[in-house]
């Protein structure tokens, strides 16, 4: 059973033929039946309604790296205008800034020096792996 594939563009010629002009995206999911295991190239051609030698023409194409499907564009629409763009009010600190400061510790086999802030577990952990 032969399936219907969309065509871009159906053209009529003046001798009563017909002539489709396929989209690299069909161009290339034809290339790639054949490149299945097993494919033959003459029947995925009958199949499309496609010339054997133009399958192959695009064959050598997609090797080339002609048939490339473009990726699609993530741009957004963008409106411009001749008013003032809204002023966004800046956000404050929740928090103090804290201080810096030094901390000396000697072990006795090893002297620590800590400056400016500092995480309280993680000095707990260098502290307790120093100690054992």
């Amino acid at each position: 059973m032969r399936t219907v594939r969309s065509v871009e563009k159906l053209v009529a010629l003046k001798d009563g033929r017909t002539r489709r002009f396929r989209t690299s995206v069909q161009r290339r999911g034809i290339v790639e039946e054949t490149f299945k295991p097993g494919a033959s190239v003459a029947l995925i051609a009958r199949a499309h309604d496609v010339n054997a030698n133009q399958v192959f023409k695009w064959r050598r194409m997609y090797r080339q790296g002609q048939l490339e499907i473009p990726p699609p564009s993530n741009l957004l629409p963008v409106k411009i205008t001749d008013e003032n763009p809204i002023k966004v009010p800046e956000l404050k600190k929740s928090r103090p800034a804290k201080s810096s400061g030094v901390i000396d510790i000697d072990l006795g086999h090893a002297r620590v020096r800590i400056e400016g802030a500092a995480d309280p577990d993680c000095v707990r952990s260098v502290l307790e792996g120093l100690c054992r």
